[in-house]
């Protein structure tokens, strides 16, 4: 079988030249986009702008398309890699010439993903990302599929590259589909979800986009049309709530549609493949990506799930990395397991996870704190309903108060956390129940917090935060945060682990 010699100096493929130019006319006309579109036409209108015709115009734009292109092509020709014994090298720059050394015992993650370019000329990118930044240190645009899976796998390996282990390397191991998910059960997720965000959103987005052409319905008269279906007439208050009833209707339908085809579209084709040691996540409709967990880098598991979801025997795993970026993080998540996968999963990537120890719940002092900011959240929306349509939409209170007196009861009932040799348990949340786990051993720092306010009840809350993340036990007794610290840092500086 023909492979590929990363030990002499390659470039990617040639049809990297396309995605390079597309990306960066792209990262052009976002920038300048506006202003194009305004000079434009006051040049067409005015048939000369600023001394600039037409004809001109139009000379500049092919001159910017041109320069882009042959830049595209000088970067492709200068971007050259290839791997030695333990390090990745790359070289790179059209007028200023660099050289970046990789070891690979430092790469934290290798990506593999596909947009929808890719995907049409059949090319996938790989990104390696050290722990050294948030962002991926190198970007190699154009791989043929089989290439950059072989990279990834040597880049992970660091073994000598001679001819008889080159074989043994390229041997291809047998991969186990451990999860794929169906069209039904990704359906069932994105009507499970917690849907207050994106109701949200719309609200914001539509009130925006009234305010911007309410001019404009005024014209329409619309008002005169709608008579025939409801009454708008300002004084019957029953006919103003049915008005705002059906309107809420139609957005929260809206919502639910939104959250199924972002569902959808994030996780289309959503498998989880269980290799030896690692955990392999290929997911994506648009946006192709191939996500490989190593345990060793996994700082936190987070567990969610909602009552309905437990319903239909749903649960998602989120996977917290160190020095990863905010964007790729939120592709590692895996939805729509069942129980036994979730648990199967969760010992495969933290070994021997259990919950054994004293199950612990915050002091009263929380349940005042989270009513205070409920109250304020009440206040706030009372003032914005008075400002924008007036003492008619108190009404609206009858849903707010409800709300916010079961947001604070399971917000507390929800939280909780055990700690014990080698994990930390907490749980948090309102609509969702969401469970946190850590290795007591990849804690990078632990403090207490205490307001002057939490300091005469004698409570305090403990910070633990490991290098992807922190977590907050809330709200205990000095004496049990105190225990609680000591206790974690003990764990921290004996045991004789590595944190990645």
């Amino acid at each position: 079988m023909e492979t590929t010699d990363f030990s002499q100096p390659i470039r990617q493929s040639a049809k990297g030249i396309i995605v390079i130019f597309v990306f960066n006319l792209f990262k052009f006309f976002k920038k300048f986009l506006v202003f194009f579109i305004a000079f434009g036409i006051q040049v067409i209108r005015k048939k000369s702008f600023g001394g600039v015709t037409p004809t001109m115009m139009y000379l500049g734009l092919i001159a910017m398309l041109v320069f882009l292109l042959i830049f595209a092509i000088l970067k492709y020709l200068n971007f050259k890699f290839h791997l030695s014994k333990d390090d990745f090298h790359l070289a790179t720059g059209i007028i200023n010439k660099d050289n970046t050394i990789i070891p690979k015992s430092k790469i934290q993650n290798v990506y593999i993903k596909q947009n929808f370019l890719q995907q049409l000329i059949n090319v996938v990118s790989l990104k390696i990302e050290t722990a050294g930044d948030k962002k991926s240190e190198i970007e190699i645009s154009a791989l043929d599929k089989p290439t950059a899976l072989l990279l990834k796998k040597r880049l992970f390996n660091k073994i000598s590259v001679e001819s008889e282990e080159v074989e043994q390397i390229e041997t291809v191991e047998k991969q186990n589909i451990f999860f794929r998910v169906t069209p039904k059960r990704l359906l069932l997720e994105g009507l499970s979800q917690n849907h207050f965000k994106s109701f949200l959103l719309i609200v914001t987005f539509g009130y925006g986009i009234y305010n911007e052409s309410k001019d404009f319905l005024e014209a329409l008269e619309l008002e005169k049309h709608v008579e025939g279906i409801v009454n708008l007439d300002e004084t019957d208050l029953f006919n103003l709530i049915i008005t705002n009833v059906i309107l809420v209707i139609a957005v929260v339908l809206f919502s639910f549609l939104f959250s199924v085809a972002k569902t959808f579209i994030i996780n289309f084709n959503l498998e989880v493949v269980e290799n030896q040691k690692t955990i392999e996540i290929n997911k994506g409709l648009f946006n192709k990506v191939s996500l490989s967990l190593t345990p060793s880098r996994i700082q936190n598991l987070v567990i969610t799930t909602n009552r309905v979801k437990q319903y239909f025997g749903l649960y998602s795993m989120s996977v917290k990395q160190a020095m990863v970026n905010a964007k790729q993080q939120k592709n590692f998540k895996i939805v729509a397991l069942e129980k036994d996968q979730l648990n199967y999963l969760t010992n495969k990537l933290l070994s021997d996870y259990n919950r054994e120890g004293e199950t612990g719940k915050p002091q009263p002092y929380f349940v005042l704190i989270s009513a205070l900011g409920m109250l304020f959240f009440i206040v706030l929306a009372n003032a914005l309903a008075l400002f924008l349509f007036g003492i008619d939409m108190l009404w609206i209170n009858v849903i707010y108060l409800p709300f916010a007196m079961f947001y604070v009861y399971f917000e507390y009932k929800k939280s909780y956390y055990i700690i014990s040799n080698n994990f930390a348990t907490l749980g948090s949340g309102v609509i969702d129940t969401t469970t946190n786990i850590l290795e007591t051993h990849k804690i990078q720092a632990i403090k207490l917090k205490q307001t002057i306010f939490q300091k005469r009840r004698g409570i305090a809350s403990v910070v633990i935060s490991t290098a992807s993340k922190s977590v907050t036990i809330p709200y205990v007794s000095k004496s049990e945060a105190l225990s609680i610290y000591n206790f974690l840092l003990y764990k921290v500086e004996s045991q004789d682990k590595d944190w990645m």
